[in-house]
């Protein structure tokens, strides 16, 4: 089954916290339930995106890391 992406958020080159700040505005633009891509190239976004949605409530979909470790992708549902 394919998601449908209702947003995409291109955070690549921002070090933390940025990605996520750019990830919580571009949530608070979504309706509840819709989904948003992200990709950073920040190491230290795994942990943020993890326990954000954690404390959040929006919902962690997936987190896939590139083979070279260099580019992270995340999708998110709004709660």
């Amino acid at each position: 089954m394919e998601l449908e992406i209702n947003q995409t958020l291109d955070a690549s080159g921002l070090t933390c916290p940025l990605p996520l700040l750019k990830a919580k505005q571009a949530l608070n633009k979504l309706n509840t339930g819709e989904i948003l891509s992200v990709t950073s190239t920040d190491p230290g976004s795994v942990r943020d995106f993890k326990v954000f949605c954690d404390q959040s409530g929006h919902e962690l979909l997936a987190s896939d890391t590139s083979e070279a470790e260099t580019c992270f992708h995340y999708l998110l549902r709004k709660s």
